[in-house]
């Protein structure tokens, strides 16, 4: 079913200004959540904007960011630093811990997320490889069993 751009516009409106749901639009207009969805993916990648430090996860922060923020939040009172928490989207766990990682200083050990991605598709891959190579050498052995008990039965062939 067709759907026109300006009844698509409204329904991502109403997502986006937080007033219902996908799934109450959904019901509403008889639509699929998939489809809601598909609309924003869309409209978000039309409409891409330069995503801001307040947009932008706290576990994605930058060194230089994180430091900003444990000086903006050093010494405030825990009401305050609880709406501070949540007007820039960081638990205040986050913050315990960038303070801890700067107490700490730099480790260089330590990988980043990107890192660990690689490192363990890197590990899942060799794994895989490993299990074929057992399974291989386990039937090579198999034959092997099999030929000297053949040799033992029926003698040595003329041929070899």
């Amino acid at each position: 079913m067709q759907y026109s751009q300006e009844f698509r516009d409204k329904v991502i409106e109403r997502v986006l200004s937080g007033r219902d749901s996908q799934e109450t639009l959904a019901a509403e207009f008889g639509i699929g959540r998939s489809t809601i969805q598909y609309w924003l993916r869309e409209h978000r990648r039309v409409h891409a904007q330069p995503v801001s430090k307040k947009d932008k996860r706290a576990s994605s922060w930058s060194r230089a960011e994180q430091f900003e923020a444990l000086l903006a939040t050093h010494g405030l009172p825990e009401e305050q630093l609880g709406a501070w928490c949540r007007e820039h989207g960081v638990h205040s766990h986050q913050l315990v811990q960038w303070r801890q990682a700067l107490v700490d200083g730099p480790q260089d050990q330590v990988a980043s997320a990107g890192e660990t991605r690689v490192l363990r598709q890197e590990n899942r891959s060799l794994k895989k490889e490993l299990r074929r190579k057992d399974r291989a050498l386990a039937e090579t052995t198999a034959l092997l069993v099999l030929k000297k008990k053949a040799a033992e039965i029926w003698g040595e062939d003329e041929d070899d």
